[in-house]
């Protein structure tokens, strides 16, 4: 995400990295002007979640479009194959309020957990909770929108893992709604 998130294209991931490997530095300098900010992320085994800042003209779309294309390359590359390897086109809801920003970054800062994704699968996945928390040593995403809504990182936490609470309850109450409708 960060290597695509900048305004001139690098080229392939799979070129990309291995310019890294052998002359050892990035494509991509900080000093660039960037498509997005990266607000919060998580990449689960199966699907990602991101909440990104439009900073350039078009620049969610062309970042998506970068990261699906270059990964599509590199995946078919890798495991001898061809074809598409993403169902449709990313799906993009526009955040229109504060609040709803706020439990966004919960919904997607712990995605693994909406999921109740077991052990088995942490390895898998990679998320912006740790750097939310001061766990995580890089820092990759632009938190201030969100951390700077709260007296300090604990009242964060607090709030995140208590929308965690009610997201979980609505998703039970919906699955409940739906075996009802269905009998």
């Amino acid at each position: 995400m960060h290597e695509f998130n900048v305004i001139d294209p690098i080229g392939s991931m799979y070129e990309n990295s291995f310019r890294q490997r052998k002359f050892g530095s990035s494509a991509s300098k900080s000093d660039e002007e960037r498509l997005v900010a990266i607000i919060c992320f998580c990449l689960n085994p199966n699907h990602y979640h991101l909440v990104l800042r439009q900073v350039a003209d078009k620049g969610i779309e062309k970042l998506m479009h970068r990261i699906g294309t270059s990964h599509t390359k590199y995946f078919n590359n890798k495991n001898k194959r061809t074809g598409v390897l993403f169902q449709g086109k990313f799906k993009a809801v526009h955040i229109d309020s504060n609040e709803y920003l706020l439990h966004v970054s919960a919904y997607v800062n712990l995605n693994w957990r909406v999921h109740q994704l077991g052990s088995s699968a942490s390895k898998l996945i990679s998320s912006s909770w740790d750097e939310y928390v001061g766990k995580g040593k890089r820092n990759f995403c632009d938190k201030s929108v969100i951390l700077g809504q709260f007296k300090n990182t604990n009242e964060y936490k607090e709030f995140a893992r208590s929308s965690l609470e009610s997201i979980r309850e609505r998703k039970e109450e919906l699955k409940n709604i739906r075996e009802f409708l269905l009998e």
